[in-house]
């Protein structure tokens, strides 16, 4: 997962040099409150020991575990994928939230509702499959996605973020099936760090 991220931020801001760590401890995919949890320290221990100096850090999981706990000790801008997307797509109007894993539902809920982005959102969809299993078998996935991402615009959506690393080029897979625009978390992701590098002093 952590290549997969990797190779479609580079491809997708190419003028920005991408470095990857993988969490040296942890759940191999969060998909409830205790995986969660143990992911924000393994987050703040991946940084502490990457190389760097970094200009700009990508949390590359759909909920930015320790987002906040680093940004106060990073020193430089940390973004998730989540905090990234649900800007994004807050910014454009209504909008919805499709991943995988019935737990996500009201992590991510809170998430949003956490960070003041929940006035245009309609709804946090989730299917049955976690993100790993997602990602090991997306065919598999795809009707359940489709079938989610109906239900988010029935309830209002015009944009539909799909979110998880696993879920990474799936929205392009996946847009002939859906009315309205699919948005993908990790080209979101790649493009607020590439705002956060350029605005850095």
């Amino acid at each position: 997962m952590t290549a997969g991220v990797l190779a479609t931020c580079r491809s997708a801001q190419p003028a920005v040099h991408w470095e990857a760590t993988t969490a040296r401890f942890g759940a191999p995919y969060i998909a409830s409150e205790a995986t969660y949890a143990v992911g924000a320290h393994a987050v703040l221990d991946a940084y502490d020991a990457s190389p760097g100096p970094w200009d700009a850090v990508l949390i590359a999981c759909f909920g930015d575990p320790g987002l906040m706990a680093l940004r106060e000790t990073a020193g430089v801008p940390v973004l998730g994928l989540a905090i990234a997307s649900l800007q994004a797509a807050a910014a454009l109007g209504p909008f919805a939230v499709v991943t995988g894993g019935a737990a996500w539902g009201p992590m991510l809920q809170r998430f949003a509702r956490m960070h003041a982005l929940d006035a245009q959102l309609r709804g946090i969809h989730t299917v049955e499959l976690t993100g790993a299993q997602i990602a090991q078998d997306p065919a598999r996935a795809h009707d359940m996605l489709v079938q989610a991402c109906g239900q988010a615009v029935a309830q209002g959506a015009q944009r539909i973020v799909l979110g998880g690393a696993a879920l990474v080029g799936l929205a392009a897979a996946l847009q002939a099936c859906v009315p309205v625009p699919l948005l993908d978390n990790v080209l979101l992701g790649a493009a607020a760090v590439t705002q956060a590098v350029r605005a850095s002093p």
